[in-house]
């Protein structure tokens, strides 16, 4: 047996002859992967980013942002495939605030009337409220940026779908969050899962001839997708009882008493400085009651993980690309409230509608923005080395 400098060994044959067949030896090293927290603090960032402006042309660039990293660093995972279907999300959402607009009206007054529409008259309690009536420009415009912005931000979300897998981030995460950072990994597989059994019903009844379109190929479907979607609840229920999901270890009352005071007080503090930051007469207790709310609840999941009996085999590591890969979207987020703080809300990042104008590009704003295409230099490419072939070996005479 020789070993080679990928990894791989041969197996020579005996002298009775056969072909010589490769393995990998059990240290061999896999392909580095990125830290599937630094994909969801990279999409909060542009989210965060998303957030802070009204600008149809830097929300379109954050959009197009995400795209393409989602673009070039995926992989042919099931939850890979659930980017398209946050970005048909984002645009029924958009489609919708539209619509409203047009039926309910608009809080914003205009004076370039598109159409009118016949108004049904409501009730003296429905003041404010009306059905039809004038549909303006600027009305319309305004819920255009307002849905653009939502739908930039569940995109952003989708991205790190898209990115990060969900079993890794479940075992990254502390053992407090053990439970519950499980019942959100099933939420977030479940839709991935439920768009790959029905593209793979689609394409059996398409090979066997039969329709997969309209209401009686959906309802020809449908069932056979809700049957396996509870066959893998009943083998997940299995599988987890099996494993012991949900045994508790035994720790002191002290302990116990001090994890449930840590945090609540935590959250209560983070609750109360957030509160100050955000106004002006609590500018000057914000920031110390927010971090220290922040340590009393690192300190309360750090207690509670004690009672969680459970090891982590091949912990994922936070290196250099990891950091990299966050800090691109912190700093995009960052850089975006610096420039939301210092303009005021001006016109640059939140374009008015009264008097209706088209939106300009910010130079800096763009600039911080496409920061956030730094994973997609960083980050190793997803396409899988390619194999190994036997090497021959000359058999013995």
């Amino acid at each position: 047996m020789s070993e080679r400098a990928d990894g791989w060994a041969v197996l020579r044959p005996r002298a009775g002859g056969g072909r010589p067949r490769p393995f990998r030896f059990r240290g061999a090293s896999a392909p580095s992967t990125i830290h599937p927290g630094a994909w969801w603090v990279w999409s909060l960032g542009l989210g965060a980013a998303a957030t802070r402006t009204t600008n149809p042309l830097l929300l379109g660039l954050l959009i197009a942002v995400a795209g393409y990293v989602v673009a070039a660093r995926r992989t042919d995972a099931p939850w890979a495939r659930s980017y398209a279907a946050f970005v048909k999300l984002g645009l029924a959402v958009l489609v919708i605030r539209l619509v409203f607009a047009v039926v309910l009206g608009s809080p914003i007054p205009g004076s370039h009337v598109l159409l009118t529409l016949p108004e049904l008259p409501l009730p003296d309690w429905a003041q404010g409220v009306r059905v039809g009536g004038r549909v303006t420009a600027e009305g319309l415009v305004f819920a255009l940026y307002d849905g653009l912005r939502l739908a930039a931000l569940l995109i952003c979300v989708g991205a790190a779908n898209a990115l990060a897998n969900p079993a890794r981030l479940l075992k990254s995460l502390p053992g407090a969050l053990y439970e519950i950072g499980v019942a959100v990994v099933v939420a977030l597989t479940f839709a991935p899962n439920l768009i790959a059994d029905v593209q793979r019903l689609r394409a059996a009844r398409r090979l066997r001839g039969r329709p997969d379109r309209g209401v009686r190929g959906l309802l020809q479907v449908g069932l056979p997708v809700l049957e396996g979607a509870l066959e893998r609840s009943v083998a997940l229920a299995a599988a987890m009882e099996a494993r012991g999901y949900g045994r508790t270890a035994e720790v002191p009352a002290a302990v116990r008493r001090t994890t449930a005071t840590l945090t609540l007080g935590g959250l209560l503090g983070v609750c109360a400085g957030t509160y100050g930051l955000l106004t002006a007469a609590g500018g000057t207790y914000g920031l110390p009651v927010l971090l220290a709310g922040l340590a009393a609840a690192l300190g309360g999941l750090w207690l509670g993980g004690r009672r969680s009996p459970r090891t982590r085999y091949r912990p994922d590591v936070w290196g250099v690309r990891a950091w990299l890969v966050a800090g691109s979207g912190v700093a995009v987020a960052a850089l975006m409230v610096l420039a939301s703080v210092r303009s005021g809300g001006s016109a640059a990042l939140r374009p008015g509608v009264v008097p209706l104008v088209s939106p300009t590009l910010p130079l800096w704003p763009a600039a911080a923005v496409l920061l956030g295409l730094l994973p997609a230099f960083v980050a190793p490419s997803p396409t899988p080395p390619e194999p190994v072939r036997p090497i021959a070996v000359k058999e013995p005479s």
